[in-house]
């Protein structure tokens, strides 16, 4: 029987004796949640964890991109998209997308990702051609400017080879390696990070009545599978990002039951990365049917995440995010407030 173990997370500068950081971050716990398939939850001391357990738990993550993960980041989202769920296709063009990563940037970004393929729910495939068309040109035109470092997102490996080409430096993969079997080797070889993302089926039919025996525990199994397959490809655990897919195959409850349990994902040895920014399980629980209204339950989340140690947050909304974060910083002492 698997066993898994999901720190209770504290912040704070005044810790009790015993008490463990976690990740190397700014949060900290005393004890762990014990969690069992078929089995009731159980409270235990975080010192009677087994060993590789809490190696994996309070061993600090190395830097990814040059940036050191002891305080919240935040990545920017740019669509070069005409079809986005969140933005409607505003910076689908070379010089609004731009232009956008460079206010982003301003406004304190630490991560630009850029994207030419919408994996909106119901969303089809992008032709790779269109897809490289999209990003290259917003990518070449952000490394000439020296911008944040920029994350490719695509499933594809010859996009991502256009893009790593164009200046990127971080792949993300909303399929975890499953859809091209290719990039895991492309990655590997150009020695990127990468993220590696929980989705349930393909865009165009995801959210088709997704089910799960435990959203948690299945995730966590899905990405620890996909971290040990990104090391069997060659790439280090140490420059691997997990993201448990926040709207891809999940319901409202599937969500929030991720949300409720994110520092259960630290047990992979991985920096965690959250996109929840805008989604519709947002809309819904706040009554925001228009996404661009959704920045202030979008911060809400991002902030429950900061709470549990996630070292990114991947956000729509740069200027009010960084805000948001600054002061619960400042108000928590989780660390800098830059």
């Amino acid at each position: 029987m698997t066993d898994y173990f999901r720190p209770l997370c504290q912040t704070g500068p005044i810790r009790p004796e015993g008490a463990l950081a976690l990740a190397g971050g700014w949060a900290w716990c005393t004890h762990v949640e014990h969690l069992r398939r078929g089995h009731l939850p159980a409270v235990i001391p975080a010192a009677d964890l087994p060993v590789e357990v809490a190696l994996a738990l309070w061993t600090p993550r190395a830097p990814i991109l040059g940036m050191t993960l002891d305080r919240p980041r935040l990545m920017g989202i740019v669509n070069v998209t005409p079809d986005s769920f969140s933005d409607g296709g505003q910076f689908h063009d070379r010089e609004a997308a731009v232009a956008h990563a460079m206010a982003m940037a301003g406004q304190g970004a630490d991560i630009l990702d850029i994207g030419g393929e919408s994996t909106r729910p119901g969303s089809d495939t992008v032709e790779t051609e269109d897809e490289i068309a999209r990003v290259v040109p917003v990518i070449a035109a952000l490394s000439a400017a020296s911008a944040p470092p920029v994350s490719i997102d695509t499933r594809k490996a010859a996009v991502a080879r256009a893009a790593l080409d164009a200046g990127a430096a971080l792949v993300n993969d909303v399929a975890a390696f499953t859809h091209d079997p290719a990039l895991a080797p492309l990655a590997a070889e150009r020695r990127v990070p990468v993220c590696l993302m929980h989705a349930k089926g393909d865009p165009k039919t995801m959210q088709d009545d997704p089910r799960y025996d435990d959203v948690l525990l299945d995730v966590y199994d899905f990405l620890a599978e996909r971290v040990a397959m990104a090391e069997a490809a060659g790439i280090p655990r140490a420059q691997v990002v997990v993201d448990p897919g926040i709207g891809f195959g999940k319901t409202v409850a599937h969500n929030l039951a991720l949300l409720r349990g994110l520092s259960l994902f630290h047990g992979l040895g991985c920096p965690i990365l959250l996109g929840a920014s805008r989604k519709r399980f947002i809309g819904t629980l706040g009554h925001a049917p228009n996404p661009a209204d959704r920045a202030p339950g979008s911060i809400a989340v991002a902030l429950a995440a900061v709470q549990q140690g996630v070292q990114i947050c991947r956000v729509h909304d740069m200027e009010q995010t960084k805000q948001a974060v600054r002061l619960f910083s400042a108000a928590t002492h989780i660390g800098t407030a830059e």
